[in-house]
């Protein structure tokens, strides 16, 4: 029955996309060969809403009745007006925190079923809604205490939405890679198993508190960023109550009217507490859209919503620290050989072949202000790269990519003008100095032989016990075998002695 649900539920997705005229939008169709223009143009015919609103708007309302897996595309689409424009990106603003609330009185029974009282016992004022997204809706309230805080609610049935979202896309996955080979390099079903993860883990509102809590541990120590406090006593997972964040959220258009702002370092505290986390930590928000930063003169930055979170190994966190110093210091061949070393590239390919083809993405890009790069013929051009070096989607950094694709557009709309390396180059710098310095390398050397050395010597001490644990189970058996073998002389003895006497 699930199959068949997934089914139905393509089926109309595809139904909702070509009525809004957002699958094949008609603004695209000259890109296409005369016989699926003429193909999709039919279908336009048929099954699209005749209307005068702009694509960003057609796909705004697509989006907002599919459901949160779409609301969530969009949200990471409506960060990249480089590439989509700026028109594209204002009409698909909503979709970050202004989506229709569900009722007051429901945010009030579900306060009372998650944390088992009145909500006249936990707040002394619970307010409207200030903000309703794809998974929940926040309320402004006051406890008891006085303090002033945000209470985040899942909303209804959203297990049940999502659920249905995650099979219909891992079968629309399953379908891509059946039917265009091209494109399971790109791990298609992979990729949706990932996102399928981090959605699930958004609907326990518990371990969004725990993540925040981890989180803001660290950022709230270092000078981009900041993260409200968890109220933990006030946690449930359908239900959870964080300190207020101050300042103006960015999503609103006078956040970057404020007096004082300076745009500049708003846009590298952002680039610079996400690498921060990233690379210093493992461990970042991803989820960084205008909807869940908050801003405050002259560059203080505040994050919320951490339903999504990254996580990168130790070995993953060298890779992309290499990778980006080896950019940074236009060093394409040690680029490509970090992509060697962590089988990013099939050996089979040519190092140096590949450090080429990086140089032609480098060089257009570095030192070069945002607003004479084109990330859509930048993005083509890697995508041409991939598919030429055999590059396949790796799922462990799909999260990591997303959020860095997110974050670099929300840079460039703070300020237009933002040079996304040099911003990086004093995170990525003080990372490699204290973790690939020579003097560190040589510690580690060092301690690893020091290791290897006490596990020979354990090696030899247990080695030694085992031979000597066996010397005496040998003896032992010995004993046993001897005593067998006196037993059974004795008994032959005495047969005889029996037999003679008897003669």
């Amino acid at each position: 029955m699930s199959g068949l649900n997934s089914w139905l539920r393509m089926f109309r997705t595809g139904f909702v996309l070509l009525h809004y005229d957002a699958l094949l939008p008609k603004e695209t169709a000259h890109h296409l060969p005369p016989i699926p223009r003429a193909f999709t143009g039919l279908l336009r015919t048929l099954l699209s809403k005749k209307t005068t609103l702009r694509p960003g708007e057609r796909y705004a309302l697509a989006f907002q009745q599919l459901g949160p897996a779409f609301i969530k595309l969009g949200q990471v689409l409506s960060t990249r007006g480089d590439i989509f424009g700026q028109p594209f990106i204002v009409d698909l603003a909503h979709l970050k925190d202004n989506l229709p609330p569900f009722s007051h009185d429901i945010a009030e029974a579900s306060v009372v079923e998650s944390l088992g009282k009145p909500v006249s016992a936990i707040f002394s004022n619970f307010g409207e809604v200030i903000g309703s997204a794809s998974i929940a809706q926040a309320h402004e309230a006051v406890l008891l205490d006085g303090r002033k805080v945000a209470v985040k609610i899942l909303r209804p049935q959203i297990e049940d939405i999502v659920a249905a979202d995650i099979d219909m896309m891992t079968l629309g996955a399953r379908l891509i890679a059946f039917f265009f080979p091209s494109t399971r390099r790109l791990e298609p079903v992979a990729f949706v198993a990932t996102v399928a993860q981090s959605l699930l883990l958004e609907l326990d509102l518990r371990l969004e508190a725990s993540a925040c809590d981890e989180i803001g541990k660290i950022i709230n120590k270092e000078p981009w960023m900041r993260a409200p406090a968890v109220v933990w006593h006030q946690v449930s997972r359908r239900v959870l109550v964080t300190e207020w964040a101050t300042g103006t959220p960015l999503s609103r258009p006078e956040a970057l009217t404020l007096p004082g702002l300076d745009h500049k370092e708003a846009a590298d505290n952002l680039i610079r507490a996400f690498l921060s986390q990233a690379l210093d930590h493992g461990v970042f928000h991803a989820d960084l859209h205008e909807g869940n930063l908050f801003i405050t003169a002259p560059a203080q930055l505040t994050a919320i919503d951490f339903g999504i979170i990254g996580r990168l190994r130790p070995k993953e966190r060298r890779y992309l620290a290499e990778m980006l110093w080896g950019f940074l210091r236009r060093d394409y061949k040690r680029v490509a050989e970090v992509h060697f070393e962590a089988g990013y590239v099939p050996r089979h390919h040519n190092v140096d072949s590949f450090a080429q083809a990086l140089r032609a993405v480098g060089e257009p890009v570095l030192g070069q202000k945002a607003t004479e790069v084109s990330m859509g013929r930048l993005l083509t051009q890697l995508f041409e790269i991939t598919a030429q070096f055999d590059m396949h989607l790796r799922p462990e950094l799909v999260l990591l990519q997303k959020t860095m694709v997110s974050v670099e557009g929300v840079a460039r709309r703070i300020y237009p003008e933002h040079d996304l390396w040099e911003a990086a180059r004093p995170v990525v710098k003080d990372w490699i100095s204290r973790e690939l310095s020579p003097v560190v390398q040589t510690r580690r050397i060092v301690e690893k032989l020091i290791s290897r050395l006490r596990t020979d010597d354990e090696e030899e001490v247990e080695t030694k016990k085992t031979v000597e644990l066996a010397a005496l189970q040998i003896v032992a058996q010995q004993g046993r075998t001897f005593g067998l073998i006196a037993l059974v002389v004795s008994v032959i003895s005495l047969g005889v002695l029996i037999w003679m006497a008897v003669r």
